[in-house]
């Protein structure tokens, strides 16, 4: 397996960087971040994207900020933590994992009322490696329950991108096909292109590729064809927060897999860690829906506009998958099986 150290500090551990996501799969470009601006703006552009890459993002993020924050008192250093932690926060308010790692990084703070900022530092940079060290933990563990749905020969449709560069060594959705293909198994993958950033195109089919996996690129709409030709056995797809009774928000068009894949008998599973759960968040209903710009549709990937300038553009980043269309949640822990609101707080 070849693994791409996506999120790290530099050498010298006071910068942040970044594989630019929006490059792929044509060149594999670092950044380098240290400022706030830098930062929203790499999960605002997708250069950092996927839920939990952008948690542990956000973990780094903040020790590198608080770098360069007052230290000359405490309330200072602290009240500086608690606003850049808002502003990066509003970058991007679907995927639950940025507001978790924010509020994880800044208990670190608030807990040691009083302390030196200087001896908060070390602090805050170990609650950092540590989010990405149990993200490994729990990226490995979900493959291996996804894995154990999976035989010799199996196929599996995937929407957008939750491999190892969206969050962290396997990944979720797809980490049972990569982890299976480490242990020989003979797997295949279908990798929708998902319109409008084509992140299944640039990034899983090329993850799935460098992994040896058998692996066929189709266009959104080509789904119900391959599933009613019987060439799928299972839809895997991550998430990027999941309500307490199972509506689960993932990338726009994972609805629109979950209701074909119904109709054709294919078990519909999501992936993802307990930290994409939320158990605050009742229904799909309460789930805020992020609205992107309207050229990422027109003019995107075009050397010309694809459709008028005076044309509306109506462009959700995530849709919601009704619980009653999926088959279980795979998590850490286990698969989780309706009826989600039992299931789901169990894990807790």
């Amino acid at each position: 397996m070849q693994v791409v150290d996506h999120v790290r500090l530099n050498e010298a551990g006071d910068k942040l960087v970044i594989l630019d996501q929006t490059q792929l799969p044509n060149r594999m470009e670092y950044r380098e971040l240290e400022t706030a601006e830098e930062m929203y703006e790499a999960v605002k552009k997708l250069r950092v994207r996927g839920a939990p890459c952008i948690g542990i993002f956000a973990g780094f993020a903040m020790y590198v900020l608080a770098l360069r924050f007052d230290r000359s008192s405490y309330p200072a250093f602290a009240q500086q933590f608690r606003d850049a932690a808002a502003h990066l926060n509003a970058s991007r308010p679907t995927a639950v994992n940025l507001s978790w790692a924010l509020r994880r990084m800044e208990r670190v703070v608030t807990e040691r009322k009083g302390v030196a900022p200087a001896e908060l530092l070390p602090l805050l940079r170990a609650e950092a490696q540590a989010i990405l060290d149990e993200d490994i933990a729990m990226c490995t563990a979900i493959s291996e329950h996804g894995l154990s749905l999976l035989k010799e020969g199996d196929c599996v449709l995937t929407h957008c991108n939750a491999g190892p560069i969206a969050t962290s060594k396997y990944g979720t959705a797809i980490g049972p096909l990569i982890l299976g293909a480490e242990r020989g198994m003979k797997l295949k993958a279908f990798s929708d292109e998902t319109r409008p950033l084509l992140q299944g195109a640039r990034l899983t089919s090329w993850e799935l590729d460098r992994a040896g996996v058998d692996v066929t690129l189709i266009c959104d709409n080509m789904a119900s064809m391959v599933m009613k030709n019987g060439w799928v056995q299972f839809c895997f797809v991550g998430c990027d927060r999941v309500a307490a009774n199972g509506d689960t928000a993932n990338k726009i068009g994972t609805s629109g897999v979950a209701i074909l894949a119904k109709h054709y008998g294919i078990p519909f599973y999501v992936l993802g860690p307990t930290s994409t759960i939320d158990l605050s968040c009742a229904t799909g209903e309460d789930i805020k829906i992020e609205l992107r710009e309207p050229d990422e549709i027109r003019e995107m990937w075009y050397r010309e506009p694809m459709a008028p300038e005076t044309v509306k553009c109506f462009n959700p980043a995530f849709d919601v998958t009704d619980h009653s269309l999926i088959s279980g949640i795979i998590t850490e822990k286990g698969i989780c099986r309706a009826p989600y609101e039992k299931s789901l707080a169990a894990l807790f």
